[in-house]
């Protein structure tokens, strides 16, 4: 038998998921059968499967042994392979704004496991004594928001669950504006607009198509932009995102005709070599504004500031 005080971390979360995430090797049929049998109990009695934890909560797990050996095994602590570098726009006791580099990972994927923006962060709060995997049933520290591999820019993490909660509500609700520089080879149809399009993933191809009309399955894009500079055949443009799409400027600007300089999925590669034979896009999510219209607790200390990279690789396309 183990016992678990439940943390402010786990705190709100259902009594199955936390025990789902604490034993990940025990089956989902076995837990069912243990809460049951009283065999998980919360605070001493009988647990609900559906019994939403509080801080202070006691569950004492009536389990073979086997299944917390193996918890134990799962604690490799592999973010400690992870590289060290971070760039590290701010950073407070609930969250970092970090300027993830172009071609890092945001999350582990089945070709990299280690080295990425999550495993770093992991890295650099286990390192400074903010995190450790052994104080924590269920919780690491997480992203709040994702970019692309080959893009770079401004990218959320939350050190704990409330901040983690809280920023995926505001981003939700939209009172967390993101803003991203890009560079299109000729130009789109206005100097500023908010477009309309729709959209379907193909999931194998990891790719979107794009449609002029709404139909069952289609996902509307909502995708405002502005032209600030143009030279040479190329736009500079500043886009917010209204509506969260994969790949959304991108299939966008294409969509348009004027595809992003370097992007190899949805541009044209003969215009690529012609512009210096870019292999990546040119693309950057460049400013987060926290523009709460509500409460934001412990995050509230952000509300209206804004944070902007300014060494913007590219922008000297443009001089």
């Amino acid at each position: 038998m183990k016992s678990f005080q439940i943390q402010p971390n786990d705190a709100g979360q259902r009594l199955d998921k936390f025990v789902s995430k604490t034993l990940p090797s025990l089956p989902q049929s076995l837990l069912y059968k243990y809460l049951r049998l009283k065999r998980i109990k919360r605070n001493g009695k009988k647990a609900e499967i559906s019994a939403r934890l509080q801080t202070g909560d006691i569950v004492d797990m009536y389990i073979p042994d086997e299944f917390f050996v193996a918890a134990d095994q799962d604690l490799r602590y592999d973010f400690l392979n992870a590289g060290k570098r971070l760039d590290i726009l701010y950073e407070d006791d609930n969250i970092l704004l970090l300027n993830k580099e172009s071609g890092l990972l945001s999350h582990p994927d089945e070709g990299e496991y280690t080295d990425t923006l999550i495993t770093r962060v992991q890295r650099y709060l286990y390192e400074k004594g903010e995190f450790d995997p052994k104080n924590e049933a269920s919780f690491t520290p997480a992203l709040a928001n994702r970019i692309d591999r080959n893009t770079q820019g401004i990218v959320m993490a939350a050190k704990n669950a409330e901040a983690l909660r809280i920023l995926n509500d505001k981003i939700r609700d939209r009172e967390i504006k993101k803003f991203y520089l890009c560079v299109l080879i000729g130009a789109p149809p206005k100097t500023q607009d908010t477009a309309t399009a729709y959209m379907v993933k193909n999931e194998e191809k990891n790719m979107v198509k794009v449609y002029p009309t709404p139909a069952p399955g289609r996902k509307t894009m909502l995708t405002k932009y502005r032209v600030l500079r143009r030279k040479n055949g190329l736009s500079l443009v500043e886009v917010e995102l209204l509506t969260g799409r994969t790949h959304q400027i991108r299939a966008h600007m294409a969509y348009l005709g004027c595809p992003l300089l370097g992007d190899g999925k949805y541009g044209r590669g003969d215009l690529n070599k012609q512009y210096g034979g870019y292999k990546k896009q040119l693309l950057c999510s460049y400013k987060t504004v926290f523009s709460f219209t509500t409460d934001a607790g412990i995050l509230n200390g952000l509300k209206d500031k804004s944070f902007e990279i300014r060494d913007v690789p590219f922008l000297d396309l443009f001089d």
